[in-house]
């Protein structure tokens, strides 16, 4: 309830004056690398592609923005709307089996979208495939405009909203369209209700103008006055909201907006988790488990796969949210109610839902930009169901799952790699390639195009070392020729671990809550050690490496008993 409406406002005040300056200048959304680092960027800041999206819409249909330039935002979008549920995971990292499933249900919608685009995004550019296909769907149909589609969470949460903070929607809309007059207006809205009359007024007019045929024309000596009628506004009711009176300036209220809607997102993520976690346990687990999970019987099994895409998108176009609802699934994957194979055609339907907010934004176009507006908003349903065709028909192609695995387990051996993650993937990644791009294609190709040949050229001897060693030279056949930061995180493992022990200070070795915990495995019996083994229930960790590898860890008496890393 909070993400559609909090974070919104922070937009508008904060990117709406600028919003006419980027998306006039086109020279630099022509670049379609920059455009889908705006996408990713625009939609982590506000926590929603189905924002993002309707945003792009309404560009379009203003014509501020072509749909060849909004093709790659959109496709940004789906990736930026992925960082919610990935954070949600991060609620779960106590334990490390729940982190493990928790990471891989959210990073299996990033892995989807990374896929598609680098699949989608050089198609549409070579061949405009994805652009054509909407325009041609447009075309098919006789379209016209009509009434915005009622928002279901706005109506629930407007009357609060509204006690804290009202937007002057004009001022917004002037700025956007480069009116300069406007640019130096608050957009806060002061006064809700104005009244208006109309004053009679003797203006001067030519000499040579005639009065016999005006009504309200007269001479005066040398001077010709006609009467006119001019209408006024007088503001009579100011509005009702925490800053209507506050002084403070555009800047100053987004940030404090920014601050509380980020802290209340994270309190409800947080309650989420726990509300969920203490709900499905024990029997409760289990039934939910059994008929979420249950297949089909042959020969039809295959169909499951899609009624759970069908649940996904149904949930979504009823909520108007992506990340909602992946938000949602999250901890669900985490305790183990939902697989993660059936976590995924789940979260493909829910990117398929999420689609239906930019059509029914676009469906309220202008008659003259209706078709523009329709053709970006269906791009948007084109690029996912292409998605879906490439990874998830046949079997072999569901690459997602095995990357998603693969991530779930690299975070639970290393906590600390699931923050790395974040900030790489959302934050630090498309700032630099977009500050790459804004350099031209010259620098972009010359940075990029190594960079692509080394990635293809790792991921092939991985491959052949894990199938073929044989067909490998000796040198290739392991990694152990470079130096171990480069093919390891336990350096970097090491460095950070020893940064966060830094924390406990000499001094508490001697306070009396702090207890050095040191495994002991030298006097336990075989059977014992065997029951040791399994209180590390992960097959990422080994018991050797647990305990002969790592520092000493300081814990607070009475969590003797946490499975958890330093971090």
């Amino acid at each position: 309830l909070c993400e559609e409406d909090c974070l919104s406002y922070f937009k508008d005040l904060n990117t709406c004056k600028v919003a006419g300056d980027i998306f006039q200048d086109n020279a630099i959304l022509s670049n379609p690398v920059a455009g889908l680092m705006v996408g990713i960027l625009v939609t982590v800041l506000v926590q929603s592609s189905s924002t993002s999206t309707s945003i792009i819409v309404s560009l379009v249909s203003s014509g501020l923005l072509e749909v060849k330039s909004a093709v790659p935002i959109i496709m940004g979008s789906n990736i930026g709307t992925s960082v919610t549920n990935t954070i949600v995971a991060l609620m779960q990292a106590g334990e490390r089996n729940e982190f493990k499933r928790a990471f891989a249900g959210a990073t299996i919608h990033d892995c989807f979208n990374w896929l598609s685009v680098l699949v989608l995004l050089p198609l549409e550019v070579a061949s405009g495939l994805v652009s054509y296909l909407a325009k041609v769907t447009v075309s098919s149909f006789q379209l016209h405009s009509g009434q915005e589609a009622p928002e279901l969470l706005k109506t629930l949460t407007e009357p609060l909203t509204r006690l804290i903070i009202q937007l002057d929607k004009s001022v917004i809309t002037a700025i956007a369209l480069g009116d300069e007059s406007m640019r130096n207006h608050s957009l806060v809205k002061v006064w809700c209700k104005s009244s208006s009359f109309v004053s009679s007024v003797n203006v001067t007019a030519a000499a040579t103008q005639n009065c016999s045929s005006e009504l309200h024309c007269g001479k005066d000596s040398d001077l010709t006055w006609i009467t006119q009628n001019i209408s006024s506004q007088i503001n009579t009711e100011k509005c009702r909201h925490l800053f209507v009176d506050s002084g403070l300036s555009d800047l100053a209220v987004g940030l404090i907006l920014l601050a509380s809607s980020l802290m209340v997102l994270c309190t409800c993520l947080l309650l989420i988790v726990k509300v969920l976690n203490s709900l499905l346990k024990g029997q409760v687990a289990k039934v939910i488990q059994r008929v979420i999970n249950t297949d089909f019987p042959f020969p039809f099994g295959w169909l499951s796969g899609y009624l759970a895409m069908l649940m996904g998108a149904g949930m979504t176009f009823i909520i108007q949210s992506s990340s909602v609802f992946t938000s949602a699934m999250t901890p669900l994957i985490g305790i183990g109610v939902i697989s993660l194979n059936r976590a995924y055609p789940l979260t493909l339907g829910s990117n398929i839902g999420t689609t239906t907010t930019a059509i029914l934004a676009a469906l309220a176009s202008p008659r003259e930009k209706l078709p523009a507006a329709c053709q970006i908003a269906l791009c948007h349903f084109y690029f996912n169901i292409f998605g879906i065709l490439l990874w998830y028909p046949v079997p072999f192609t569901r690459l997602p799952i095995r990357m998603a695995s693969a991530l779930g387990e690299r975070t639970a051996k290393y906590r600390w790699f699931a923050v790395l993650y974040l900030l790489v993937c959302f934050l630090v990644l498309p700032c630099l390639v977009f500050g790459i791009s804004l350099a031209g294609w010259q620098a972009m190709v010359g940075m990029g195009a190594p960079f692509a040949a080394l990635t293809i050229f790792v991921l092939l001897v991985n491959l052949m070392q894990s199938h073929s060693p044989t067909h490998l030279p000796k040198t290739l056949r392991s990694w152990d020729f470079l130096p171990q930061w480069m093919h390891s995180l336990k350096p970097l493992d090491k460095l950070i671990t020893k940064t966060t022990a830094l924390c406990c200070s000499p001094a508490r070795l001697n306070d009396p809550d702090v207890v050095v915990v040191t495994p002991d495995t030298t006097n336990i019996k075989p059977e014992s050690k065997k029951q040791t083994q399994q209180w590390y229930d992960n097959p990422a960790l080994s018991l050797p490496e647990e305990i002969s590898s790592e520092p000493r860890v300081f814990r607070l008496r009475g969590l003797e008993r946490c499975n958890s890393t330093p971090l």
